[in-house]
């Protein structure tokens, strides 16, 4: 009778457990490399990231907003560290940024932090992420996107 109820309870059991596990999973700090207000390097590219590798993904503030997509070709990505597929899309941009850094910026800006500037570009969901040409929006994806589609985009606009 006592394995009859361990049988009955086991799989309620497991699937807690596995819950329980993707929350902690999902709840665990990634990284954010975020600018905060009053950094002193709220613009920079080319920082070494907490691996000691190099990182051409620039982390934006609202300071360095206006001015990283007013010239040249400028694709942010509006983001939060709580949100799974942001994080799915945080080394697709890594790749793309090592690749076109030298002609186009690929940037970062949190909307937990800056809410009212991704608010005044209507983004609702996230990732968004908005290819600038001279302070003018030239294209804007949802969603998670894959390297080549955004490179094929930076191409198509340089």
């Amino acid at each position: 009778m006592k394995s009859e109820r361990i049988k009955k309870l086991l799989p309620v059991l497991i699937a807690a457990g596995v819950i329980g596990l993707a929350l902690l999973l999902v709840s665990l700090p990634g990284e954010t490399g975020v600018a905060k207000e009053g950094d002193s390097n709220n613009y920079e590219s080319a920082n070494p990231d907490h691996s000691g590798q190099y990182s051409y993904v620039i982390n934006l503030d609202a300071n360095a907003f206006e001015g990283a997509i007013s010239e040249g070709l400028v694709l942010v990505d509006f983001w939060a560290d709580w949100c799974p597929p942001c994080r799915i899309q945080n080394p697709i941009l890594e790749e793309l940024a090592a690749e076109v850094h030298e002609y186009a910026d690929i940037t970062k800006l949190d909307v937990d932090q800056f809410g009212d500037i991704a608010a005044g570009f209507g983004v609702r969901s996230i990732p968004t992420l908005i290819l600038f040409r001279d302070g003018e929006i030239v294209e804007r994806f949802v969603g998670v996107q894959q390297k080549e589609t955004l490179l094929a985009a930076i191409e198509e606009h340089l």
